[in-house]
């Protein structure tokens, strides 16, 4: 599947998929319906944060394209609370999904909602 082809999942009936289930016309195209402005605005505010954009970073450039939470408390000089409370925006924003394995949580990118961003922002006249 071509990146022209990019199927996006878990969108709802707000204006941000066609009928073939292809993610959105990019923002100059059509306006954006209430609730895909609000869950675009969260995933955007959640990345708004240098530590949490350099820890999507982190995650999506890691071996294996995910990362255990113990991996991504040494980068950065603040307290490993202060990391869990940005990864769970993250996760809340719904760019990051999460599994717990015995004592460690494992987090890895969710491509779709990269997708979804990459779409909304594509700048007029590109092809997708």
């Amino acid at each position: 599947m071509s990146k022209s082809e990019l199927v996006v999942l878990g969108q709802d009936d707000t204006g941000m998929r066609d009928d073939t289930g292809v993610c959105c016309s990019p923002l100059v195209r059509e306006p954006l319906g209430d609730e895909a402005a609000v869950d675009l605005a969260r995933m955007f505010k959640a990345l708004s944060d240098p530590v949490r954009l350099r820890l999507l970073s982190l995650i999506a450039s890691h071996e294996g394209g995910e990362a255990c939470v113990c991996d991504l408390t040494g980068p950065f000089e603040v307290s490993q609370p202060t990391i869990s409370h940005h990864l769970k925006v993250l996760r809340e924003a719904g760019l990051v999904g999460s599994e717990r394995r015995g004592t460690w949580v494992y987090y890895w990118v969710l491509p779709a909602a990269l997708a979804r961003l990459s779409s909304l922002l594509q700048a007029p006249g590109a092809s997708r």
